[in-house]
């Protein structure tokens, strides 16, 4: 199985015998010089790219590992061929899950997405993210932005209190769902509501509806991979609620001057479409809004205009198109933006922000005594024994 040990990049000492080893566990398909970096998002596997792989790479069985990396890595001799590495974050899946919340932010493990450049010899790649994996790729942009070909940003917010979702009805109930969970049917009936639209997973294929499709497949899928551990999961929603780019890292990718797609879906219910237009205008001109007919997991729901997009982004890169001429946002949004985050700087509306924040953290805490109580009285029905008394059964 195709490993690559981060931390012995990371320390740049070559050993890989460290006791504190993070091991992150990847796939390559197809050949050639165009190289596609997949970073997938929360409690995602490298799989999960599986539509993105056979649109891009033309295939979705990995390549063998019979040679090695440094002899893929030849690309004078590979063509105009594509080769797509996906990889199971860290926390998730085959790779490492490391106890400490502390050792998962962005930064971290756009550090290991770097690291796993360098194992396949990649000097360059097109660096595509979907929800944390785009907030995980925007990380990767701004500390390494000479390796960066473009850009894409599916279903992604700027992190924090812009992951909270918006609050209704819906998103209550897959909340509490979610958090319920503890079983591979339980997890995939709520992972359907959380990823796709509703329209769509009533539409029927044949005599089934997607829905009773999917959920055999999603069964299967967290079945073979397994539940999510409590510290990957843990450290994963750390990695997204402390995510943040601050203005200098956006400049530096802005300068760079490569080509951005904001690619989401419409009716997201995890990552809100405004978060996504916010953050496409802080990089024009670099950025192209693509609004897609879609839930979070746009990428599967909408997969042939996702695919036809991340393809027309490389064509852009390698014919080094004028940014003008690739956007799709207006400037005057951009300035609006720009004179909205200098005034976010006063000391009021920082502290607003603050109590946004107390405000988010005190509803998680009042949430999570709500299911534990929720939960403690499950468990003392259950455990209530019927007692006859005459002819009554209470």
């Amino acid at each position: 199985m195709p490993f690559c040990n981060v931390t012995s990049y990371q320390n740049g000492d070559g050993d890989e015998s460290n006791i504190n080893e993070t091991n992150i566990f990847y796939r390559t398909y197809g050949h050639g010089s165009v190289k596609v970096l997949l970073i997938i998002g929360l409690a995602g596997t490298h799989d999960s790219w599986g539509p993105q792989i056979k649109g891009l790479a033309g295939t979705v069985i990995p390549n063998d590992d019979e040679s090695t990396a440094g002899d893929r890595s030849n690309e004078s001799d590979e063509g105009d061929g594509v080769e797509v590495c996906a990889f199971d974050n860290r926390g998730m899946g085959r790779s490492s899950v490391p106890i400490k919340k502390s050792e998962y932010t962005t930064r971290i493990m756009a550090k290991d997405a770097i690291a796993l450049m360098d194992h396949l010899h990649w000097k360059k790649a097109h660096v595509f993210g979907h929800s944390m994996g785009a907030m995980i790729a925007c990380k990767l942009a701004a500390m390494v932005p000479d390796r960066v070909l473009s850009l894409a940003l599916l279903n992604v917010t700027g992190g924090g209190y812009e992951c909270i979702p918006k609050l209704d009805r819906q998103t209550l109930s897959i909340a509490i769902r979610f958090l319920m969970a503890k079983s591979p049917e339980q997890r995939a009936a709520v992972d359907l509501d959380t990823h796709y639209s509703k329209e769509y997973l009533e539409e029927y294929v044949g005599d089934e509806t997607r829905r009773s499709i999917l959920y055999q497949l999603y069964v299967q899928g967290i079945s073979s991979t397994g539940m999510q551990s409590k510290h990957g999961f843990d450290g994963q929603i750390n990695a997204c609620w402390t995510h943040k780019m601050s203005r200098t890292e956006i400049e530096s990718i802005r300068a760079s001057g490569f080509p951005i797609s904001v690619i989401h879906g419409r009716y997201d219910v995890i990552a809100q479409l405004c978060h996504a237009k916010r953050l496409a205008g802080k990089f024009y001109p670099s950025a192209r809004m693509v609004e897609l007919h879609g839930g979070h997991l746009v990428s599967h729901e909408r997969t042939e205009e996702v695919n036809a997009a991340l393809l027309e982004l490389i064509k852009a890169s390698k014919s080094k198109m004028s940014l003008h001429d690739w956007t799709n946002l207006h400037k005057k949004s951009r300035v609006c933006k720009a004179t909205r985050m200098s005034f976010f700087k006063t000391s009021s509306l920082s502290f607003m922000v603050d109590a946004v924040e107390k405000l988010h953290l005190f509803l998680l805490y009042f949430f999570g005594l709500f299911v534990l109580a929720f939960e403690h009285a499950r468990r003392a029905v259950r455990s209530l024994k019927p007692v006859r008394v005459g002819s009554a059964l209470t």
